[in-house]
């Protein structure tokens, strides 16, 4: 298979596949359409060309804050057939943050998306010394009065047409090498200020081609739903995958609307995050959970059925008894459809999901209803995989085989260490962070804790840096704990607590609809959310069954007090990560009363 420089492969890709489709988005009234090859290859001739008429020189730094559209893919290739450096941020990320990665990359120009996102750039435009231009995606935007140089990207795209803007265009792309950097794409931060990881065209390129050794089962015939932000490592250097195979690419616009644009598009690959499946796996165990009879019956042997054809024959390479080989096609063509179905995940292929632990209950699951989950593990620094699942051979309770051609040992401290060609050249601006990060060996620090099986598989135990210790002097993972407790279809978020505390303890943040119907079924008076969640029955009941939950762990390991809490984490508050991990110093300051209660003997 040939393997193209970003700068060049929707051109390459516009010749072999012509008027074929490219990418599927929405427009103004929701309906879907089609954008072919060539047609994309255009729009990012025309872009490429606008933005060397207005001064993108090879190695500037591009900033793109925006939600997933067409427009932000035509951007990025348009930068890199430039030989100009991307760097995104997240649709909803803050103006203090968009400030910090304006002023680290010294970014004179940001492509935004809508309104929130050009209000706030429009605002760090008004205080950088560096941002001197935005280009506006959406055309309902309204701006600034006072804003005088601000350009809707429908008008900028028009103003390299001459000679001059394609001749330099065409000379760029020329002198295209994969050393370039292609990406410098911020860290969440986490445990302190973000990191820009820089990554080369050759770490894309390499991404490439140890995913086509890996994933022999995709083809032409896919569709592939963007959702998650391209912004993410995730979604990017999956979608980048993607159009390098040939494969149809839809574009989520809303995240919020998913659960109605996947019914539309049944794609049959989508990368995700463990927080979607969870989801999907609350709404079947509860459709399950509430039906009796010969219906629940049949919900319980079609689970069975396929965990047996599916784990225990399929996966290790053995054929399933004539038996459970009938019951699983019958249940493939009713029982399995009509659920994959109701979630629009019909004419699924397989879905890659990584970023945080997926519960290996729920992983089982979802392999056994005949939903393939190839689970992975990877990081910003590394272009994403590091690991995932083979097919068939995968192993529950591990995130996977070694990518190909990827080097991975222990450390201290039981620290994951990577070497190989998609590894990050370094962070921006930070020399030192850098160097910190390698070992003299060349290989990366993870910061993650795990095992290697004897056939190379990844056992994920923990970040190190969150590791808890008890004043006890116990260990706790407390991902492993929230991963847990997670399951539960009455809790939506966990924040373990533990550092230096005598015992476990949580906050909760209940899944508000559910409790609700629970109380309304037990006649529970409340006037308001917060009523709900100071009732002591209701913390008996969700106590009751985070009890149940965490049977299997040691004593010192089991949540001894919650709290349950009547507003949920957000990326607004600070709370969350714009990838929806707990910022857990945000959330340790900011409920240190309510926590140091649970203490109080």
């Amino acid at each position: 298979m040939t393997y193209f420089h970003l700068g060049e492969l929707v051109f390459k890709q516009a010749q072999k596949y012509k008027n074929r489709t490219a990418l599927k988005y929405q427009d103004a009234t929701g309906a879907w359409v089609d954008m072919s090859w060539d047609l994309f290859a255009e729009k990012v001739t025309k872009t490429a060309q606008a933005m060397a008429e207005m001064g993108v020189k090879p190695y500037n730094n591009v900033g793109i804050y925006s939600q997933n559209m067409e427009k932000y893919l035509i951007t990025d290739f348009a930068a890199f057939a430039n030989k100009a450096v991307m760097v995104p941020m997240y649709a909803t990320s803050s103006p203090s943050q968009v400030k910090y990665i304006v002023n680290d990359a010294e970014i004179s120009l940001i492509f935004v998306g809508e309104q929130f996102q050009y209000n706030n750039a429009f605002k760090v435009q008004q205080e950088s010394q560096f941002l001197h231009k935005l280009i506006i995606f959406d055309r309902n935007v309204v701006l600034q009065p006072e804003d005088k140089t601000s350009v809707y990207f429908d008008d900028f795209i028009t103003t390299g047409d001459n000679s001059e803007s394609v001749a330099l265009v065409n000379a760029r792309i020329r002198q295209l090498k994969d050393s370039d950097l292609a990406t410098i794409i911020y860290t969440s931060g986490t445990t302190g200020e973000p990191k820009g990881v820089m990554l080369t065209h050759a770490n894309y390129l390499k991404a490439m081609r140890i995913h086509d050794m890996r994933l022999t089962n995709l083809s032409e015939k896919d569709l592939s739903m963007c959702f998650l932000p391209l912004t993410h490592i995730f979604e990017k250097a999956w979608t980048t995958y993607c159009l390098h195979r040939g494969i149809v690419v839809a574009i989520n616009r809303n995240p919020a609307e998913i659960r109605e644009t996947i019914k539309q598009v049944r794609p049959t690959i989508m990368s995700n995050v463990p927080r979607f499946w969870e989801k999907v796996y609350d709404g079947v165990k509860e459709t399950i959970d509430s039906s009796s009879g010969v219906i629940k019956w049949l919900f319980t042997d079609a689970v069975k059925t396929g965990r047996r054809h599916n784990l225990d024959y399929r996966n290790n390479g053995r054929k399933a008894p004539l038996g459970n080989s009938i019951k699983f096609f019958l249940y493939k063509h009713t029982i399995y459809y009509l659920i994959k179905r109701i979630v629009g995940i019909d004419r699924g292929n397989f879905f890659p999901v990584a970023g945080a632990p997926l519960s290996d209950n729920i992983n089982e699951f979802l392999q056994s209803i005949d939903v393939h989950i190839v689970y992975g593990y990877g990081l910003t620094e590394t272009t994403a995989t590091v690991s995932c699942f083979t097919f068939p051979g995968f192993k529950i309770g591990t995130v996977g085989k070694v990518m190909p051609d990827t080097e991975v040992k222990i450390g201290e401290n039981s620290e994951i260490l990577v070497r190989g060609g998609t590894v990050m050249s370094g962070y921006y601006n930070k020399p030192e962070a850098t160097k910190e990060v390698f070992t003299e060996d060349g290989f990366f620090r993870t910061g993650d804790a795990g095992m290697l099986t004897d056939d190379g598989e990844i056992i994920l135990t923990e970040r190190i840096k969150d590791l808890y210790k008890t004043s006890n002097g116990k260990y706790i993972a407390p991902q492993m704990i929230e991963t847990r407790i997670s399951e539960d279809k009455y809790i939506d978020q966990v924040a373990v607590i533990g550092d230096e505390r005598k015992f476990v303890s949580a906050l909760i943040i209940p899944n508000y609809l559910a409790l609700k119907a629970y109380a309304d079924s037990q006649g529970i008076p409340y006037e308001s959310t917060d009523d709900l969640v100071k009732n002591d029955v209701v913390h008996d009941y969700v106590f009751g069954r985070i009890e149940l939950l965490q049977s299997q762990f040691t004593n010192y390991e089991k949540i001894k007090k919650i709290t349950l809490l009547p507003q949920p984490f957000s990326i607004e508050s600070g709370e969350l990560t714009n990838t929806l991990k707990l910022r857990r110093k945000v959330i340790l300051e900011r409920y240190a009363d309510i926590i140091d209660q649970m203490y109080i003997d």
